[in-house]
């Protein structure tokens, strides 16, 4: 088990090849130019189809105004931006080494193998950490004011919620090195599955009660309603699917427990792949 996890702490030369690691995912990604610019634009895109259907949605909900349709829709935005762009980076991008044939030559290198999982980390922070900035900037144009409040208790929901979804990372990045050519279209469901259950556009009101239930067993939607609800202070029927202490004790558990078991998930198909030489097949 302790293999398994593998975690220490910390040395000058693990640091060292962490951030190396990172900037050469950082220099990859900036060789790409047009897909580089093409993402921003695709994002523009998804923002101005989804804002439009959010609006559709909250202005049928009872209650409803522009701030807090804003509020709800720009918010939820955020937090879907960073699920699944980790998913993709975080999580696929394992399956893309092994087809360009990088993963088998660093495992036989002595290169810590954590470092290069968590250095995908330091993408998904830096690189959608701007589109967000840029999207907020474009739905606030759009919808107009947003609201504000409770920024402390918001930043730290967002913290908690990150961590959590990086724990879904290690966990996908698990099922792309065991299932290989699945990991594609499981990473497409799996976003439309956060986007529907975890109501990233819409109040929680407006989904049926079928859905509601299966809402309430995924943990991240205790993370978008936690978090929308508190930058906007709670408004009337916010936060909707449980109590806000309760949110905050569930979107901490996430935030502890997903990262420790996606990890665990990760070393285990990573043995299997090790075993049965899974590392170069594509």
């Amino acid at each position: 088990m302790n293999k398994l996890f593998d975690l220490k702490i910390p040395t000058t030369s693990k640091i060292t090849t962490l951030l190396a690691m990172a900037h050469k995912e950082l220099l990859i990604m900036a060789r790409y130019p047009v897909e580089f610019i093409a993402s921003f634009g695709q994002v523009f895109l998804i923002v101005v189809i989804f804002t439009l259907a959010g609006l559709t949605f909250s202005q049928n909900s009872q209650g409803s105004n522009d701030s807090i349709t804003s509020g709800v829709v720009v918010y939820g935005f955020i937090l879907f931006m960073f699920v699944g762009d980790t998913i993709w980076t975080l999580g696929y991008d394992v399956r893309r080494e092994i087809i360009q044939g990088t993963l088998e030559q660093l495992y036989l290198s002595p290169a810590s193998k954590f470092s290069s999982l968590i250095s995908r980390v330091v993408i998904v922070l830096v690189w959608t950490g701007l589109l967000c900035v840029a999207s907020v900037f474009l739905m606030v144009l759009l919808l107009g004011q947003l609201p504000f409040y409770n920024g402390l208790l918001g930043g730290y929901l967002l913290v908690m919620s990150l961590l959590g979804t990086f724990g879904m990372g290690f966990a996908f990045a698990a099922f792309a090195l065991r299932f290989k050519e699945a990991a594609q279209p499981m990473a497409i469901l799996l976003q439309f599955a956060f986007l529907i259950f975890c109501a990233i556009f819409f109040p929680f009101s407006s989904l049926p009660p079928t859905i509601l239930i299966i809402s309430r067993l995924i943990p991240f939607s205790y993370s978008v309603d936690a978090f929308r609800s508190t930058l906007m202070n709670y408004p009337e029927g916010f936060p909707e699917l449980a109590p806000i202490e309760v949110e905050i004790l569930i979107v901490t558990g996430f935030a502890l427990i997903m990262p420790l078991i996606g990890y665990y998930l990760y070393r285990l198909a990573e043995k299997h792949a090790r075993q049965r030489g899974g590392l170069s097949e594509y």
